[in-house]
């Protein structure tokens, strides 16, 4: 199995072409749904950057219960993806989906200055995680779907270039955030809240809605065509390179260490002081701002199986530099840099990878299935690591990770291999 085999014929890919403009500029809705996640970002971001210290530190909860409630801000959104992705595939409307995703993870920003038991912090954050599953594979379907095939890298590039400026964008106001207000915290949410809202808005006011005629594809939506059942959803999982990319997206998920365990362990690790800790996520960010675009390209290029595990090699490395590394003020930039590596071969080039394998009416079903595969496995993930620190350490219980994800790289390097490839 490659994640650049071509499935479609190539009549369809040029007809696809001439209908999608120049193949080398990037569609206007790439471009517009790319605002939107750069405006939303900054407001998840925000909370995001201060979520673990104001949970462990402020809160005063055990690693353990931070672990569950991380799985659960990322493991939820796992079991709403496939919700989403066929919905937005049956209404034919795919941003109306991803506007009510949108809207509900906005909802949820002001209801974390209401709550502080873990009970209702966790349905809070389900809640908001609920709305990021809604709106993850409508939004990438209206990408992939404007885009040729052989473009899709750089396009979910560009859109995680955009994204990943308001990743950056979050943590700084959070930072300056804290330093100026009283009430730090309540601050920080209540200024996210206010930039979520602007995405919304965004999201409704430019991105195209239903196209008014069959020729238009900037609108994500099938005129004409029956509603899509279950069973052709279901159906994807038949085709064997779908099955391959989603085994082994999740297998590599297992082991991938949560962002916000690798900023504990590095602050750990480094020494530094909680009032820089909401800055840590800028680095990761501002390395996967400069190399998205141009890793997306070059999967598109030299094929996205080999970048795809080459982010994995950067992650692996990472975390061998948190093991063994000794705490030089150097460490915590080369940790950062290849965390962002690793999400700027990976973050866009799964999805750019099932532009060849699921057809254009199920493309939101396809990527809900290899996204949910994923983000389960990293839901397990952040339960197995909280729950081996409470009990071995922070150690122990990164070193398991590492030995997991050496082992697992390389049987996904088997297993999405090309018929014949001896590399």
């Amino acid at each position: 199995m490659y994640l650049t085999d071509r499935s479609a014929p190539a009549e369809a890919d040029s007809e696809q072409g001439r209908r999608r403009g120049p193949g080398h500029r990037v569609a206007p809705v790439v471009l517009v749904l790319g605002s939107v996640s750069l405006i939303t970002d900054i407001s998840s971001e925000m909370v995001t950057a201060v979520l673990p210290l104001y949970l462990v530190s402020t809160l005063g909860f055990t690693p353990l219960v931070f672990g569950t409630l991380d799985g659960v801000y990322n493991g939820v959104s796992a079991l709403v993806q496939l919700t989403g992705g066929h919905l937005a595939d049956r209404v034919r409307n795919h941003k109306l989906m991803a506007g009510l995703g949108y809207g509900l993870s906005a909802l949820c920003k002001p209801l974390l200055l209401l709550v502080s038991s873990v009970g209702a912090l966790g349905t809070v954050l389900a809640l908001d995680r609920t709305g990021k599953g809604l709106r993850t594979a409508p939004r990438d379907a209206m990408i992939s779907l404007s885009t040729p095939s052989e473009k899709q890298g750089r396009a979910f590039g560009v859109h995680r270039a955009m994204d990943t400026t308001g990743a950056m964008l979050g943590p700084l106001a959070a930072f300056f955030i804290l330093r100026a207000a009283t009430d730090g915290y309540d601050a920080v949410f209540g200024v996210s809240a206010c930039v979520a809202v602007l995405g919304v808005l965004v999201l409704v006011l430019f991105v195209p809605g239903r196209r008014r005629d069959a020729r238009s594809a900037d609108a994500g939506t099938v005129a004409g065509k029956p509603p899509v059942r279950v069973r052709e959803a279901l159906a994807l999982l038949r085709l064997p390179r779908l099955r391959a990319l989603a085994g082994c997206a999740a297998l590599l998920g297992l082991t991938t260490v949560s962002d916000a365990f690798v900023y504990l362990l590095l602050q750990r690790r480094a020494g530094i002081a909680d009032e820089w800790f909401p800055l840590l996520p800028l680095g990761t960010a501002a390395v996967f701002l400069l190399l998205a675009v141009p890793l997306g390209a070059l999967a598109d290029r030299i094929g996205r199986r080999t970048v795809f595990l080459a982010g994995h090699v950067s992650l692996l490395t990472g975390y061998a530099l948190l093991l063994w590394a000794p705490a030089t003020p150097a460490l915590p930039f080369l940790v950062l840099a290849l965390h962002g590596l690793f999400y700027a071969a990976t973050d866009g080039v799964l999805p750019a990878a099932l532009a060849d394998i699921v057809p254009e009416q199920l493309r939101a079903s396809g990527l809900a299935i290899v996204g949910t595969s994923q983000a389960l496995a990293r839901f397990c993930c952040s339960l197995a690591f909280g729950a081996a620190w409470t009990m071995w350490g922070d150690g122990p219980a990164l070193a398991g990770s590492a030995i997991g994800l050496l082992c697992c790289a390389v049987v996904a390097g088997v297993v999405l291999r090309p018929a014949g490839e001896t590399r």
